[in-house]
């Protein structure tokens, strides 16, 4: 992908954090052949200050949306500590390639990596595994497809992404290794996240949907 101009993607900031709405396609941490990351370019999100910022979080390269920053180290520290006392907010959309039988429901589903020489790495469902447990609620139908907000409780590693394909039995449009890749991309957009902070105002921001959504018949309302 093209470079983006992150410096205009910016939802969320003050001393401490910052909030972009990633782009799908652009990795968080660089990649072995160089191209665009979050990493590449944190010198051009610095604001004034003599620190780049930090990732507090990841989000998968075909992700879009909400990633938060840190803009010092003792704020990286509290925030980090937040996402794993499970105090930090997070609500994503997806298309999923169906229509669950149920409105709402809860994936209590644990899961584990594997891996093999022939086809990589990959998370699946495993009992002896971490725990992960996502909230999930259909938004709308559109002839054999849905729109689902998912609110993860944990956050392990390609969660939703599994817990739609193994949990639901519907994987998310577009998911290259839990569904079928398609022209649009993978339809998984962060669209909300707040963390709480004692004694301020809490750091949050919402990402709008992105086109990809609006192309396949799920834009905002």
């Amino acid at each position: 992908m093209n470079r983006p101009d992150l410096a205009d993607r910016v939802l969320f900031i003050d001393g401490e954090a910052l909030i972009l709405d990633k782009p799908a396609g652009l990795p968080v941490d660089e990649p072995r052949d160089r191209s665009p990351s979050v990493a590449a370019m944190l010198d051009d999100l610095t604001f004034g200050f003599k620190r780049a910022p930090l990732p507090v979080h990841r989000l998968d390269r075909d992700t879009s949306g909400c990633l938060l920053l840190s803009r010092n180290p003792k704020a990286h520290k509290r925030f980090q500590q937040a996402f794993e006392s499970g105090l930090v907010a997070k609500r994503y959309l997806a298309v999923l390639a169906g229509v669950p039988s149920e409105e709402t429901g809860t994936i209590d589903m644990a899961l584990g990596k594997v891996s093999t020489v022939e086809a990589g790495w990959r998370i699946v469902p495993d009992p002896r595994g971490k725990r992960a447990v996502t909230h999930w609620e259909v938004i709308r139908a559109e002839g054999d497809r849905s729109l689902v907000a998912f609110t993860p409780e944990t956050g392990r590693t390609h969660q939703i992404r599994v817990h739609a394909a193994s949990g639901l039995g519907i994987p998310i449009v577009g998911d290259p290794h839990y569904g079928r890749a398609e022209r649009c991309g993978m339809l998984l957009h962060a669209q909300r996240l707040s963390l709480p902070r004692e004694g301020k105002a809490p750091i949050e921001a919402e990402a709008t949907l992105p086109e990809r959504f609006a192309a396949a018949g799920f834009g905002e309302d």
